[in-house]
This record gives structure tokens, sequence and C-alpha cells, in this order.
């Protein structure tokens, strides 16, 4: 369909200028005034954000893969839960292995060229360019076997993931470097962690390792729900908002935009940052004005999806955004 353009109802496209001196919120807000493709949305989206954040009648969600935990971006994510930014978390199980995993035992740096047959020789995962010795993760089995003695002694028997997670959390108190924790700042500020897919990774299988033997000990995924679905009910029922920024896509992406098509026919606010492509039909791919089709994000919405790495956009985001809260 032809629509006619009203130039002088356009904004007039500015040249980015850099002084010394300058902080990167002032840098960002050029970006949008640019009008420079991924710039424009860049700057959008800190926009987004803080209006997210400021209005206190929103319910705010945070979805992301595993992945970034491995680099890091994971102190960018602690920090958004520490200072409370965020009311929720949506993730994968992979996030709970690389948040123990390092909290016990250093990852590397490393190379995407390197020679994977050699790496595996010597014991040692690559994570893209990140190094993952086995380790890392004979740590986290040692630990969380003792963590999960511990829950079952006292009791507890059958736990939502976000609940185990605290329990998890709760027993870092003590732990060297805690503060540098995911889990830990969850449980401190008692923020829900949820993790649907908690079988597919080192965490779960240690779970369900523990459980050969405990045919009593159940992690209760419907008890998730539950409380997810108490919340979007209470969001309906005191006419709340709900945002949500949304790093990658998969299953922490489509839980967050799934559960918020019920009562209240979608987010509000909308941030999602992906490098996947389009064309192929995936969900990692699909921007969010395709959620809007599935009433998943509502028609008014502000929303903004920005293509490129989280690792890099991400530390930069999140630095305007606080500089302006």
């Amino acid at each position: 369909m032809f629509m006619e353009v009203n130039l002088n109802e356009q904004k007039v496209v500015k040249d980015i200028k850099i002084e010394k001196g300058m902080n990167v919120n002032q840098i960002t807000k050029q970006l949008y005034e640019s009008g420079g493709f991924v710039a424009k949305k860049f700057g959008l989206a800190v926009e987004i954000l803080e209006r997210m954040v400021k209005d206190e009648n929103t319910f705010r969600f945070l979805s992301f893969p595993a992945c970034i935990m491995a680099t890091g971006t994971r102190g960018i994510i602690v920090e958004l839960i520490k200072k409370r930014l965020f009311n929720a978390v949506i993730t994968t199980c992979g996030t709970l292995d690389h948040d123990l995993a390092r909290l016990w035992k250093p990852y590397y740096h490393g190379s995407f060229l390197m020679d994977d047959r050699e790496l595996h020789k010597q014991g040692i995962n690559r994570l893209g360019n990140v190094l993952v010795p086995n380790d890392s993760y004979w740590v986290v089995e040692e630990k969380l076997q003792n963590i999960l003695q511990e829950i079952y002694d006292e009791g507890k028997r059958r736990l939502a993931t976000y609940e185990l997670i605290w329990e998890i959390g709760r027993r870092l108190e003590n732990e060297k470097g805690k503060e540098n924790s995911l889990i830990y700042w969850a449980y401190k500020n008692r923020i829900p962690v949820f993790v649907p897919g908690i079988t597919d990774g080192a965490v779960g299988y240690q779970i369900w390792l523990f459980a050969q033997d405990k045919s009593d000990f159940i992690i209760d995924v419907f008890k998730d729900e539950s409380k997810l679905d108490e919340i979007m009910a209470t969001l309906d029922r005191e006419n709340k908002k709900s945002g949500a920024l949304m790093i990658g896509g998969g299953i922490s992406k489509h839980h967050t935009i799934w559960w918020n098509q019920f009562y209240k026919e979608g987010l509000d606010y909308a941030v999602y940052i992906t490098t996947a492509v389009e064309w192929d039909g995936s969900l990692s791919g699909a921007r969010i004005r395709e959620a809007v089709s599935w009433g998943k994000v509502k028609e008014d919405a502000r929303y903004v999806t920005v293509e490129g790495d989280a690792t890099l956009l991400l530390p930069f985001m999140i630095a305007a955004l606080l500089e302006r809260l």
C-alpha cells in the first residue's frame, strides 16, 4: 500500500557530535537523533526502558538465554537484579549452570578458531570464544548434591523452580564472591527466577540424579505456571501494566510473551535484542511486531527490536539507563 509522506512532519537526520567528557547517556540521545539504522533503535530502546522502569505501575520481566552468563555480561544481569530494576526473570537452566560454576571456578578467554578436537582431549569446552573447563561442572556437581540434600533434609520435597533457586541462593550466603551471583541476589531480593526448561542443563541433570532414590523430591513446573498466572491476574485486577527486556529468543522469550497474552492482552513495553534473522520463521528471529498479531504485545505498546550482540549492546544500554535514573 502506498503511503504519502509529508516531510514537514518527519524528523531531520542529525549528525553525531562526539566531544571530550561526554557520558554514555549523552551519546545515546544523539544515536536516536541520528536516524541511523540500529543506532536509532538503540536510542529508542533506552527511552522505552527508561519509561518502563520509571512507571511505578508496571511489572517488569527480564528474559535471556544462558550463553551470556558465561561472559562478563553476567555482571550487567546481576546488577539489574541487585538494583531491583526487574520484578521477575525467565531464563534457561544453563543460566544456573554458569552462575554457579563461575562462583566457584573461573572461565577463560578463548577464540572462535581454536581446535575443538584438541580442546576436547584437554577437557576444555568451548562456548563461542569462552573456555569452560570440565572442572567447572564437576564442582557444580559436588556442591549441588550437598545443597539438594540439605533442602531435602529440611522437609522441602515439592518446589517450583523459582523456590528451588531461592533455596540454593540462601545457601550461598557464606560463599566468597556471592555478590557476583544472580542466584544469590534473586534470593536476597525475593525476585522469582522461572526456568521452564529446568532439566536442560547441568543443574537439571544433578536434580534428576538426586531424585533417583528420592521419588518424593519433585520440581513442580506447574507451581511456576501458577505463580505466573497469579502475577498476571493481579496485574489485571489492579489495572497495572507489564513490560519486558528480552535478550535472545527461545523458551525464555516465548514464556515471557506467552504469559503476557493472558488477562491483560499483551505487554505494554517491550525491548528485544536479537542476532537472529526473521526470514526463517523462528521465534528468535521474530520481531516484536509479530507478537502484536498474537496478542502477546499490545497494539499501542511502546516496543522496539534491536539487532545486535547483547554482550556489546547491553552494557552501554544499561549504562545509559542508569545515568537517566
